[in-house]
């Protein structure tokens, strides 16, 4: 499917190729998907399973049950059962340049433990607990000793592990957690979403740790597992998906610039969604979720959504259409400065500039610490005509 750079005419092209989509792919999308409502604008978060809307921000917590079991059914797959975690300590040491202690965790996940996740722990001296940040992209490396050297002195845990550790980044299923619970659905967005979980559940038991503080990020395909986690666990306060692109934070029906859209992803990268999502190959209207649906369901959790402005691929201006979207469920209750966005110059990376931003708004929404930075900066030119017709109730 093409993109285009003109965000006032975005809308309509979209909707003209959607509608031309599936002679030119030569795919018809199972009876299944057919018989689901087209909505050719982004799905109204408020709409509850009986088709009327939510009235009040009380019942708010059983319409997350409803968007948390479509964005499992349709897209992602559902995540295992949670199980019990056993941790052990491999090593401690302490570094005396950095100012902290370097703790190396091995968790015991799954049934019978048999998911192990190693997980690296920077704890700055003094007197915590403190609060922490989780990153689960140790399979593309450790985070760099500047960034590192950043957290510790703005007194926050950091919590490195490997996903990969949890499920290959592979169709190969016997493996990890798929061995672990062959029957699950979910894909390996799921999966990692999963492992983040873990490590939370270890993060909680850990003494110097914050409890209510905890915060998780990752980028670009972990940062769509990161999306979902945030989305289903009420544990993590601050939820910061970085360059996460289709699949995560980029709308999926406004596809703007360069982009990848559901067709390519559900067709290349089967393996990372459920095996449903593919169904949707051509027919993306019929897709009852859009990214503003998970942001929504962090709603009213801290989210800050951080992208590079010249990461075409990632979609960063359908990034900024559904955070827009979900900030109408945050305004909706009374909690509009908790959801965050973010960008800098730049492509396809998870920088210093990234880690700084994150940092600025854990102190803001954390330690009410202000600071100069605003989030809630459009970049890019709202796009026209609006791509939902739903306000709040």
């Amino acid at each position: 499917m093409s993109c285009f750079h003109d965000p006032s005419q975005a809308l309509a092209v979209l909707l003209t190729l959607l509608a031309l989509a599936r002679p030119l792919l030569a795919v018809e999308p199972p009876a299944w998907v057919q018989q689901l409502p087209a909505i050719p604008g982004l799905p109204d978060p408020f709409l509850q399973v009986d088709g009327t809307r939510v009235a009040t921000p009380a019942a708010w917590p059983a319409q997350r049950k409803h968007l948390a079991e479509l964005a499992q059914q349709y897209m992602y797959g559902h995540l295992p059962p949670a199980g019990t975690v056993t941790t052990t300590t491999v090593s401690t040491s302490h570094d005396e340049t950095l100012g902290a202690t370097r703790q190396e965790l091995l968790l015991a996940t799954g049934p019978d433990g048999r998911v192990p996740i190693h997980v690296h722990l920077t704890i700055p001296d003094g007197a915590g607990p403190f609060p922490a940040i989780a990153v689960g992209d140790v399979c593309w490396g450790r985070v760099a000793p500047e960034i590192v050297a950043a957290v510790v002195a703005r007194r926050y845990v950091l919590a490195e592990f490997d996903r990969t550790e949890i499920c290959p980044d592979s169709a190969e299923r016997g493996v990890g957690l798929y061995a672990a619970y062959p029957d699950s659905d979910g894909g390996c967005i799921a999966a990692w979403a999963w492992g983040y979980q873990r490590v939370i559940d270890a993060l909680q038991a850990h003494p110097a740790v914050e409890r209510a503080h905890l915060a998780i990020t990752g980028h670009s395909r972990c940062g769509k597992a990161v999306l979902l986690a945030g989305a289903l666990d009420e544990r993590i306060a601050l939820v910061a998906p970085n360059g996460s692109g289709c699949g995560g934070g980029g709308c999926l029906r406004v596809l703007i610039g360069q982009c990848e859209g559901l067709d390519r992803i559900a067709t290349v990268f089967p393996f990372w969604f459920s095996k449903r999502f593919a169904g949707f190959v051509g027919a993306v209207e019929h897709l009852p979720l859009d990214a503003h649906t998970l942001k929504a369901l962090v709603a009213p959790r801290a989210l800050l959504t951080t992208d590079g402005l010249g990461d075409d691929w990632a979609n960063p201006a359908g990034v900024q259409v559904s955070w827009a979207a979900a900030r109408v469920v945050y305004g909706w209750l009374g909690v509009e400065a908790r959801c965050g966005l973010a960008y800098r110059a730049g492509g396809h990376a998870h920088g210093p500039e990234d880690w700084q931003e994150l940092l600025d708004f854990a102190d803001l929404q954390f330690r009410a610490k202000p600071c100069a930075r605003r989030f809630d900066q459009l970049p890019f030119p709202v796009v026209t005509p609006s791509p939902y017709a739903w306000a709040a109730p």
